[in-house]
């Protein structure tokens, strides 16, 4: 008990850094003290951004031919955290069950063989290597998936601006630039599906098309926002009973039906958790054992994650331009900026501290220390009726 209070006190301590917190406040919480996992997530770092380097090589080519020169290129994306963990999941595992260790030098390339028997939901039985391969390979399936999806979404929304290149591009170039870099990856993407079985790719398909019927609702839930601003109680009221708490055709069969009451879990799984969901189900098809309590961790930590790091830190905005999310919805259904601030904390800290008992029962300690770094990486104070 000293030593868990001791780490609660160092954990609250500013001047720690960040990663050394999450340790020590997951420790805090769970009595689950895995200082390794540092030392994991920094290999887990420098594995999928070599990934993330093969990509950018792959669009810098076609840049160079597109703009008659040499461009370098990178892309800012937050997304593709589950798919760090979910290797880091897999990576652990297999070294348990290994004499010697199953992770390679390299990183594996090409497309995993899958058998009717994972297609089927029945587990092959796999090496520790051959799931270290398959997992490396589902991963950067999975990346290519996620930041391609990421560029669409910014595409759509004229946003360029995490497009970098190193000349001085105008506005048109920076469309370009965008729009060659999208339709390369997907280009790329589309031949890795192609050589998997069509139950992969149909799995794929359907967290973007149900990702894609949430986003089609966008101006109305605009409409609703504006009207909202303006005082209009009904739709207020929709706010509440379409968004706050929606009833879906297809509920998300990922999360309990305790956690589909959780507010905003409907809208936000198909804002962003399917989409993490889906990922899971690729290693599934790929053979791999994830089980289903490091999915839910995976899929609310996120739904966490964007309230408590993008929503709250766009609030403003997002207020100004009319976009709803949890958080401007909070703003519009409290009486007050103080009632709204407190319920947006204890909405995050629902999906967090869920996602973080998941982590706990699925054995992984990465993707709890993981959870706590989201936490503590938010900063709420942004927000009016902080104080």
């Amino acid at each position: 008990m000293v030593l868990k209070t001791g780490a609660a006190v160092l954990a609250d301590n500013r001047r720690v850094p960040t990663a050394v917190r999450s340790v020590l406040g997951y420790y805090a919480d769970t009595g689950v003290f895995d200082y390794s996992s540092l030392s994991l997530k920094s290999e887990i770092d420098d594995r999928t951004e070599a990934m993330l380097d093969d990509v950018s090589a792959r669009i810098e080519a076609a840049l160079a031919e597109e703009f008659g020169q040499p461009v370098e290129f990178s892309y800012d994306t937050k997304l593709i955290l589950p798919a760090q963990l979910t290797l880091g999941y897999v990576y652990r595992s297999a070294r348990e069950d290994a004499e010697s260790d199953p992770v390679g030098d390299g990183i594996a390339t090409g497309v995993p063989p899958v058998e009717d028997a994972a297609i089927g939901g029945q587990q092959p039985t796999l090496t520790p290597r051959e799931r270290v391969v398959r997992a490396e390979q589902m991963t950067r399936l999975s990346i290519e998936a996620l930041v391609d999806g990421d560029m669409r979404d910014a595409i759509n929304d004229a946003e360029f601006e995490d497009f970098e290149v190193d000349f001085a591009a105008s506005e048109a170039d920076r469309r370009r630039v965008a729009e060659v870099a999208q339709v390369t990856l997907q280009s790329h993407l589309d031949g890795l599906l192609a050589d998997l079985p069509d139950a992969v790719g149909e799995a794929y398909q359907w967290a973007v098309d149900y990702s894609e019927a949430h986003q089609d609702r966008d101006e109305y839930f605009r409409a609703l926002m504006d009207a909202a601003e303006d005082g209009d109680a009904d739709a207020l009221d929709a706010i509440r009973e379409t968004y706050k708490f929606a009833d879906y055709d297809e509920p998300p069969a990922a999360l309990s039906p305790a956690e589909q009451e959780l507010p905003y879990s409907k809208t936000q799984y198909a804002r962003v958790g399917v989409i993490y969901d889906g990922m899971l189900d690729l290693y599934r098809l790929a053979g791999l054992d994830i089980d289903d309590d490091f999915a839910k961790a995976i899929v609310l930590a996120i739904i966490g994650a964007q309230v408590w790091l993008d929503d709250v830190d766009d609030y403003a905005d997002d207020r100004a331009e009319g976009q709803l999310t949890p958080v401007t919805a909070e703003y519009l259904l409290r009486p007050d900026d103080r009632a709204a601030y407190t319920h947006v904390v204890d909405i995050t800290e629902q999906y967090l501290d869920i996602a973080k008992a998941y982590a706990t029962d699925a054995d992984s300690p990465l993707t709890g220390v993981a959870v706590e770094y989201i936490y503590r990486s938010g900063e709420p104070d942004v927000l009016p009726g902080h104080h």
